[in-house]
């Protein structure tokens, strides 16, 4: 009677190499993933703190639109006065103006894209002084 030798067969091997490939390809694209979540997210933290600043620069606020590009984004803010008639006494001048800043910042070939959009109240004095002050 012969003796089977200690070991591993030609098949337990590869089956060994194949269930260890698989297992370094899932790991390497999973960390690939992660990389692009990661760049994705900065991304879009740059991009939120790009349209906060924009929408935080205007002190007094005039109607309009204008835009721009800083790095890789592209920046639109847009400015318009909403009506409040429940700050104006009837048959008075109003005394405060009500503005809507908006602020659209994309970015990347799919054109990704994040808003900031805030309301700000302006007296009818600061108004005219900053009109007077141009």
């Amino acid at each position: 009677m012969r003796r089977r030798e200690a070991g591993f067969t030609l098949i337990e091997v590869l089956v060994a190499f194949a269930i260890l490939s698989l297992t370094i390809v899932v790991a390497v694209q999973g960390f690939a993933q992660g990389l692009r979540l990661l760049k994705l997210s900065g991304d879009h933290q740059q991009a939120a703190l790009l349209a906060d600043q924009k929408t935080r620069e205007i002190v007094l606020p005039k109607e309009g639109r204008e835009g721009g590009t800083e790095g890789t984004f592209t920046w639109e803010r847009v400015i318009k006065e909403i009506p409040a008639p429940e700050l104006t006494p009837s048959g008075q001048v109003p005394k405060w103006h009500v503005y809507e800043i908006n602020v659209q910042v994309a970015w990347g070939e799919g054109k990704r894209g994040v808003g900031v959009t805030t309301l700000r109240t302006v007296s009818e004095a600061d108004q005219k002084a900053a009109e007077n002050r141009r």
